[in-house]
């Protein structure tokens, strides 16, 4: 049976590796994340879109369904 062998750009790839996650912490750096204020304010955006939206697809859905069953014997 013959061994194993390594390929030989084992090296290589690992710093390849090694400069992407260098890469990816620099940009991180670069991020402007949001205060704790602004974190809860775009929150509450969002739930409030959320049910905007959800209560306005209950409507025609409803609507459908109503049109549907009395079109349909």
């Amino acid at each position: 049976m013959g061994e194993l062998k390594k390929p030989a750009n084992t090296q290589r790839q690992k710093d390849k590796a090694m400069e992407y996650f260098r890469g990816v912490l620099s940009e991180l750096k670069k991020v402007h994340w949001p205060s704790r204020r602004q974190l809860l304010s775009y929150t509450v955006v969002v739930f409030f879109a959320v049910a905007i939206v959800s209560i306005l697809m209950w409507i025609v859905d409803s609507g459908l369904n109503a049109a549907l069953t009395k079109l349909l014997p």
